[in-house]
């Protein structure tokens, strides 16, 4: 029976990270699920999937452990079943000028309605002709089926209107 393996690292950036990560993975038999890495600040932090036979997960948390000696620090967290409840996907995308709380702002509402974020990516850029500080965010969303999409979208838009940002939803089809 496979298990998944959660890791989550932070540590100074430098070349081989991903490597020494992924040769400790592969020695323990270890499939590379999904990963989201990045440096930031000077720091590479990542999160990964390894998917791995239940009877060799021990080893290789022990394994991904030593890791820390190198300068990494590391979280390991044994995967959960996905649920089965009733939930939709969409998408969100949101640009507009840069200032405090704007992801406090829209997950909020998002929690008040009980949506779920799957995935946020976020970045902030200089506007081609202004050079002003631009927020850009692109989300991917867990809706529950009870939720109104028209009051979501209300809300949002209501929202988007006081923070004076381009916001739209989109309904995605499941997979």
């Amino acid at each position: 029976m496979k298990t998944s393996l959660v890791v989550t690292l932070i540590g100074p950036d430098r070349p081989g990270l991903v490597n020494a990560l992924a040769t400790r993975a592969t020695a323990c038999g270890a499939g590379w699920m999904e990963s989201n890495m990045a440096q930031l600040a000077g720091q590479f932090a990542g999160i990964v999937r390894l998917e791995i036979d239940e009877s060799a997960a021990a080893d290789l948390e022990k394994s991904l452990l030593q890791l820390e000696h190198e300068g990494l620090h590391l979280r390991l967290e044994r995967g959960i079943p996905a649920t089965t409840s009733a939930l939709r996907k969409a998408r969100l995308e949101l640009t507009g000028h840069d200032r405090p709380g704007i992801v406090h702002e829209i997950s909020t509402v998002l929690a008040r309605h009980g949506v779920s974020i799957d995935k946020l990516e976020t970045a902030c850029e200089n506007a081609s002709f202004s050079g002003e500080p631009l927020f850009r965010a692109h989300a991917e969303l867990h809706v529950p089926l009870a939720v109104h999409a028209s009051d979501l979208r209300r809300d949002l838009e209501a929202l988007a209107n006081e923070l004076m940002v381009d916001l739209s939803l989109e309904d995605q089809p499941l997979q």
